[in-house]
């Protein structure tokens, strides 16, 4: 599985470490919000909801360098969309991942 890095956030600072700290605290604040709204969401059949937070989930995943975890999400998305979750254990396993970074 990749592992999520600080590539694309150091290439938008500019070498600004500030921002590049500002943005890492707004993830690890916004992230565990937006997974606990998605677990809700998931578990009340919520499928649009969950779509929608899934939606706000991949821009963190994107901006920590998960390419091919972003596609999941992009597909996951769109599966929810139609009431499908067969990419819901995938997805999971990205979340996992990023959790852990997030709390190293």
């Amino acid at each position: 599985m990749e592992k999520p890095n600080l590539t694309y956030i150091e290439s938008m600072s500019g070498g600004d470490k500030a921002f590049e700290e500002k943005l890492i605290n707004i993830i690890k604040t916004e992230f565990p919000q937006e997974k606990e709204a998605y677990y809700n969401n998931l578990a009340e059949k919520k499928f649009k909801e969950t779509a929608e937070n899934v939606h706000k989930l991949k821009h963190k995943i994107s901006i920590l360098g998960l390419e091919k975890s972003y596609e999941v999400a992009v597909a996951f998305e769109n599966n929810l969309l139609q009431g499908n979750i067969d990419l819901s254990e995938e997805f999971e396993s990205i979340l996992t991942n990023i959790t852990n970074y997030l709390d190293q």
